[in-house]
């Protein structure tokens, strides 16, 4: 990962600079000694966290035997011992669509696709943000899959240790990072468009899609998915919006009452 970052960075600097002529256009203000390590830190935890994921340990027989339902949190009981490898199959599909739709509404729309080099900053900066919270809670936090109460599973399926990683669901906050992103960034541009309910409207669709085939697939819980869908949701809205712009303005102008004449002045503060 070290060996990738001076690359990371040229590529940074390069998707930055290239909105520099267009940037009073932009909603947004981005720099290269704010973002390039935002985006470095975000990948490096994200490394971390697949790195503890990695060694994390295969159930023993016994505690596989001990696995209850009974001991599962009580909104997720319901949802114990569920299995179906379509549904897993099933989630993939929306889950690899949401990556594309922030660069294809990037490229479509005339507004970003000026600054779209900005944009892309920030959308690796989203999605570095969002692997790195569900990599390091899956790496760190050992919660068995719905699908360790399914009895009719082999045991080995049950024992392994990507079963161990239930919380919290990562496709789920990667998708709601996408989607909400492209839905914050294209209203950030297009303040008066007719069509943000739309792209709100399916920006919220989407992850939710892919939770409800990761609770089928008895990949997650319920509670995962709607931590995974928050964390998502709030990393696609956060980010851009903490890179708006703000400006200031100063006002002078004749003041006149009932005893006084004189100037004066007023101060806004706004985004």
């Amino acid at each position: 990962m070290q060996k990738r970052y001076p690359y990371l960075l040229i590529l940074t600097f390069l998707m930055v600079t290239q909105s520099v002529f267009a940037q009073n256009e932009s909603p947004y203000q981005t720099s290269f000694k704010r973002d390039a390590p935002l985006v470095i830190g975000g990948i490096g935890l994200s490394a971390l966290g697949l790195s503890l994921i990695k060694n994390k340990n295969e159930l023993t027989a016994a505690e596989v035997a001990a696995k209850s339902k009974q001991d599962v949190f009580f909104i997720d009981k319901w949802n114990a011992g569920t299995y179906r490898e379509q549904a897993d199959k099933d989630s993939y599909i929306p889950f690899y669509a949401s990556f594309a739709v922030a660069p294809i509404i990037g490229l479509i729309d005339k507004n970003e696709r000026h600054h779209y080099g900005q944009v892309s900053v920030l959308f690796i900066e989203t999605m570095s943000a969002a692997a790195a919270s569900f990599t390091l809670a899956a790496g760190l936090v050992k919660r068995s899959r719905p699908l360790v109460y399914n009895t009719s599973l082999p045991l080995a399926d049950r024992q392994d240790k990507d079963a161990q990683r239930s919380f919290f669901a990562g496709h789920t906050t990667a998708t709601a990072a996408a989607t909400f992103f492209a839905a914050k960034v294209y209203s950030d541009f297009n303040p008066d468009s007719q069509l943000k309910p739309y792209i709100w409207t399916a920006a919220a669709l989407i992850p939710a899609v892919v939770a409800y085939q990761r609770i089928r697939a008895g990949k997650h819980f319920l509670s995962d998915n709607l931590l995974g869908y928050g964390v998502g949701m709030a990393c696609g809205i956060l980010i851009p919006e903490l890179h708006k712009k703000k400006s200031t303005s100063l006002t002078v102008a004749p003041m006149m009452g009932l005893n006084y004449q004189g100037i004066g002045m007023t101060y806004t503060f706004s985004k």
